[in-house]
């Protein structure tokens, strides 16, 4: 600012301004206010399936309860009775209903039971070749 500039100041013409500074936060003050903000993004449950090789009909019920806790079900029945497995698909059938959940066979004993929040799809096509349900047998028997 030269001669001028403090001729016209004390005429009252212009007037001096000052500037004001202010004092910005030290990269640690920074560091400590942020961490407030963090939100963790992975706050959902994992999922969880259950697999079991049910022996008695008993069982059962704690196999309804994982499918109303939200949890898939897979029921190897190769080492159980028959009678029994059938009492169990049955009552696990039932479940699954009353939850709108879904079922699907996955092998000659092997069952898969979801709850209503886990879709099931599969490749019709592949199942039933696998199983043979696609080729009839020839006339007058067994291949």
């Amino acid at each position: 600012m030269g001669i001028i500039d403090s001729m016209w100041r004390w005429l009252g013409v212009q007037t001096e301004v000052e500037e004001e500074y202010t004092e910005l936060p030290t990269p640690q003050d920074r560091e400590s206010r942020s961490g407030a903000n963090v939100v963790s993004i992975h706050t959902g449950k994992g999922i969880r399936v259950i697999v079991c090789e049910p022996e008695r009909f008993e069982e059962a019920q704690a196999l309804a309860d994982h499918l109303k806790n939200r949890r898939q079900v897979i029921l190897n029945f190769e080492s159980t009775r028959p009678e029994v497995s059938q009492k169990i698909i049955d009552f696990i059938s039932g479940a699954v209903y009353a939850l709108d959940g879904q079922s699907q066979q996955l092998g000659t004993n092997i069952f898969l039971f979801a709850p209503s929040s886990v879709e099931i799809t599969s490749d019709h096509k592949s199942l039933m070749r696998k199983h043979d349900i696609l080729q009839p047998e020839p006339f007058g028997g067994k291949r």
